[in-house]
Order: C-alpha cells, then structure tokens, then sequence
C-alpha cells in the first residue's frame, strides 16, 4: 500500500485553542472504559509501517504495565488511532490521563516529521456502553474503520488492528473464541475493589455540546482549516 508523502504541519502544535473540556479526572480512574482517538495534524500519512506498529505495542505495553490497564482492541489508521482503553483500568490507582500522556510522549518521536494534535479525542463508556454486549459492538466497530475507509474488503484483515493484554502475547482479535478467553482474563486480572471510586455527577447537556465541539474541530481538521 502507498502511503502519501508526509507533509510538514504549518500549525503550532502548543496552540491550545484546539484543546477540549474533560470529565472530572475521575472519570479516567479506576476500572473506567474509555476510547481514545489520537489524531495528527492536517492528517498526515506516511508513518504507518511495520516498524511503527512494532514501537506502538512496546509502549502500549509500559504505560499498561505502569497503570494497570488492558487493551482489548487498538487500529491503527494512516492518519489517526484508535484505542480503547480498558484502556479499562485494573485496580483503584489506574489513571488514563497519566497513562495517555505517558504513551503519547514516547511515540511522537516515531511520528517525526508529523505531529500529534495537541489533545487526544476521548469517550467515557458509560453504564450501559459497557455491558459485554454493547461494549464488545464498540470495539467491533472500531476494527471494522479500514472497512468503512475502503482500505480493505470487508473479509480481508487489517495488519495494524489487534490487542494488548500483558502476560498474553498470544491472544488474537481476530479468533472465534475471543471475547470468553478476554473476560475470563479481565476478570482474573481485575482487582478488587477496582471500581470504588465516587465520579461527580455530571451535566450531560454539556456533554452533548462537547460532543459537537469535538465533529466541529474534526472537520476543521479535514478541510485545513
């Protein structure tokens, strides 16, 4: 696959006009679920290689191991990357905001000359979003953006989607009996009382304008602007 020339981004990368509200930190602690998006700028193309792949699961694997979190589903796209993190938290000490700026310092470099954006995207599962059902749907849907991008046919295999669990090294997204092996793991691996921590309510209205703030710089993103 070609890859177009990476282009050198105009903006300044410290510009924090771009950044976005976050939930109380709470909310990234603990057994939380969330699903990050790491964007570049002017999305830039050119550093999705193999190499990069190999460098992207060795750091995964140190911020995990330093946070107590698993992955149970990651793609990676020519110009952006998803990841959900469970990058869920194991035990009550889990941060993911700590574990993000851990990760996203180490594998900048392996961007260079491209630049991540300022702030990574995120969604906070919630409740209902994390049912096995509904949650196993959401990383689906993750692996399926090459898909829905026309990189591949649907019945073809992405080489940069997979997962990260430590202590696993051979636990593949793409096997029938995925999803048992993965919750029976988690729940081995899950501490207890990893989920005892108290979140401040929260306005969900301006959650939902967050949201449109989030489509808004995305396109921006798209057009150049």
């Amino acid at each position: 696959m070609s890859l177009r020339k990476i282009i050198q981004s105009p903006r300044d990368p410290l510009n924090r006009a771009f950044y976005l509200p976050r939930l109380p930190r709470e909310y990234y602690q603990a057994d939380a679920v969330v699903l990050w998006t790491l964007t570049v700028f002017d999305r830039a193309e050119g550093w999705l290689t193999s190499n990069f792949h190999h460098h992207f699961r060795e750091l995964m694997f140190h911020a995990m191991a330093r946070e107590g979190l698993v992955c149970p589903i990651y793609c990676l796209m020519p110009d952006h990357i998803h990841l959900v993190w469970i990058w869920m938290g194991l035990k009550r000490e889990s941060d993911q905001i700590n574990g993000m700026a851990f990760f996203r310092t180490y594998l900048e470099p392996q961007l260079a000359p491209a630049k991540f954006q300022p702030q990574p995207h995120d969604t906070v599962l919630r409740e209902e979003e994390r049912k096995r059902n509904a949650f196993a749907q959401t990383c689906f849907d993750v692996a399926a953006n090459p898909v829905r991008a026309e990189l591949i046919a649907e019945k073809e295999i992405w080489p940069f989607v997979g997962c990260v669990v430590p202590g696993y090294p051979n636990l593949n997204t793409y096997e029938a009996d995925f999803w048992p092996k993965f919750w029976r793991i988690y729940s081995k691996l899950l501490h207890p009382g990893a989920g005892d921590i108290v979140c401040p309510p929260i306005d969900w209205t301006r959650m939902k304008d967050r949201d449109s703030l989030r489509r808004l710089l995305r396109e921006k993103g798209r057009s150049g602007i």
